[in-house]
């Protein structure tokens, strides 16, 4: 099976016109326009298939749908250290936020511990998307069962100008207050985050409907 064959097999202009300009910093030509599902089913073809392993070792690829392919397929990895040395070899090669959030490995969830010293190496890289990719995994992992007030310090240590980093922070500490309010919240009353996170945070907590009236009619009164 030639992977690109099959995903050109898939394309849609119409999406590849729509999902480029969700994606604005990738030229319009890296986009075959191949949907989600699409994407995800043909990983589930693929998975632990010798093409499968060829085409995550063929890096850069061309196309944003290749990077979907290649993250959809690390998250089906079931190796936990293999996992993560494939991640890692990902990484540098992603370049945008829709491969980036896309890419959520299963078997991160059954390894916590080790995950996280991973995250806190992660979060202090220079690359945008590697950045983004530790924060979230922080997110998605461990605000619920796992959570520990000393975790939200770790987004703090984060210092960087990129739009898809802060965009990332302020989502994490949103969801934060959504799930752990008490415990983020003193991030806000003491002005921890910069000014535009700080907003951003509020703003998307606003949106949020986990998060009461009450609460909200607070947060209002915290922003700068």
């Amino acid at each position: 099976m030639i992977i690109l064959e099959e995903l050109q097999k898939e394309a849609d202009p119409t999406y590849a016109e729509f999902i480029a300009k969700l994606t604005p910093n990738i030229d319009r030509n890296k986009f075959l326009g191949v949907q989600n599902p699409d994407v995800r089913k043909l990983a589930k073809v693929l998975n632990g298939k010798p093409e499968a392993e060829g085409f995550l070792g063929e890096l850069p690829h061309t196309y944003y749908d290749e990077n979907m392919l290649h993250g959809m397929l690390l998250c089906l990895k079931k190796d936990y250290d293999e996992c993560v040395r494939l991640v890692e070899a990902f990484l540098p090669y992603v370049d945008n936020w829709a491969v980036c959030d896309s890419t959520r490995p299963n078997i991160f969830a059954k390894h916590k511990a080790e995950l996280l010293v991973k995250i806190k190496e992660w979060v202090k890289s220079s690359h945008t998307y590697t950045i983004r990719f530790g924060v979230e995994m922080l997110m998605n992992f461990y605000l619920d069962a796992d959570f520990r007030a000393e975790y939200l310090e770790i987004p703090v240590t984060v210092q960087s100008e990129e739009y898809y980093v802060n965009m990332m922070l302020a989502w994490y500490y949103a969801t934060a207050l959504s799930k752990q309010w008490a415990a983020t919240l003193p991030y806000l009353e003491q002005n921890r985050l910069s000014r535009w996170v700080h907003n951003k945070t509020i703003q998307k907590a606003l949106e949020s409907y986990r998060i009461t009236d009450e609460q909200k009619q607070y947060l209002r009164g915290l922003k700068k």
